[in-house]
């Protein structure tokens, strides 16, 4: 195996890991946060879940990452390194300060602002692009449009319940944080396991793209080891300071959340699990009163996503420049 693409593991690893770490509060906040489940267990199971979900969904998003969006054969291991590079910086930089940011922007800015450096704007399938980039802001709108149906639709359905509902919504939420973190395992795993797809291609180990099975091995367990770490900032950004969930919420959001990204894997959508997550608990909040949600929290995320592909394509270019400056 060429050394190059031993780095390449190695970084695309650390990505991979940061990914869990960051994305951990986007499957358990909500179970947390409406008491159905100690923080213990909940990110235990998501980590299995997370583990278990690259194996039984296919590599549709892997596919897209790693040979729809920038050509694999006109890009050399520098741009791979530089855009690795950058995401995990930009994952460390928003981790610190509690943003639940997009790990998939990062990664795709990184890809397009690198390879523009190295190979200029013909190493861009447009149509590849075309589609992450729909897939990517589309997605949170959904959350947040079915996130506020899905509550409409279960008060009108619970009408006249007693409070003893709320038993029934904490435990229904087993299933429904099981689905969101296997959708998240299938989703998020699969851009590492493009990348590594896409540095075989890159180095001369293969001939081809094409994901082995212990590049998925090694994706989900990375992912998984993320999750069982935990990433508490941002549990607390996402289970208390939009607004007090009850377990209804967490009930509608896990339901729509794992809806959207299991539905988008399936496709070969590599959509932000923190930008559905994230509009779909706005979404039932607002279902309930749209002056619930304190709107300046989603104001602030809402900048961190539109920074994360700009700044993730400066710095990945910048990184490119500084790798063939040394080389």
């Amino acid at each position: 195996m060429p050394f190059l693409l031993i780095v390449i593991i190695a970084l695309a690893m650390v990505f991979d890991f940061l990914n869990g770490l960051h994305d951990s509060s986007n499957i358990v906040a909500t179970m947390i946060s409406s008491r159905a489940m100690s923080p213990r267990f909940a990110l235990g199971m998501s980590a299995v879940a997370n583990f278990c979900g690259p194996f039984l969904f296919g590599v549709a998003v892997a596919t897209t990452i790693g040979s729809e969006v920038v050509d694999p054969n006109a890009i050399n291991s520098a741009v791979i390194i530089a855009a690795l590079c950058s995401a995990i910086v930009w994952n460390l930089v928003t981790w610190y300060f509690g943003w639940p940011s997009s790990t998939s922007h990062a990664l795709i800015g990184g890809l397009i602002g690198a390879a523009v450096v190295a190979e200029g704007t013909s190493a861009i399938y447009l149509d590849g692009l075309t589609k992450v980039l729909i897939a990517l802001f589309l997605s949170p709108v959904l959350g947040l449009v079915v996130g506020y149906l899905m509550l409409k639709v279960i008060y009108f359905l619970v009408r006249g319940a007693s409070p003893s509902v709320n038993t029934i919504f904490k435990r229904s939420q087993l299933p429904t944080s099981l689905a969101l973190a296997l959708g998240h395992g299938t989703n998020d795993a699969q851009k590492t396991m493009g990348i590594i797809a896409m540095a075989m291609v890159t180095t001369g180990y293969a001939d081809e793209f094409y994901v082995p099975w212990w590049v998925v091995l090694l994706s989900a367990s990375a992912m998984a080891l993320g999750t069982a770490a935990g990433g508490w900032r941002l549990i607390r950004t996402l289970g208390g300071k939009f607004f007090k969930i009850r377990p209804v919420h967490a009930f509608c959001s896990q339901l729509t959340s794992a809806g959207i990204i299991l539905g988008a894997a399936l496709f070969g959508g590599p959509v932000s699990t923190t930008q559905v997550v994230s509009s779909a608990i706005m979404g039932t909040g607002a279902a309930d009163r749209v002056s619930k949600v304190r709107w300046t929290v989603a104001r602030d995320i809402a900048v961190a996503w539109l920074l994360t592909i700009p700044v993730t394509a400066l710095l990945a270019a910048g990184i490119y420049l500084l790798i063939d400056l040394i080389v």
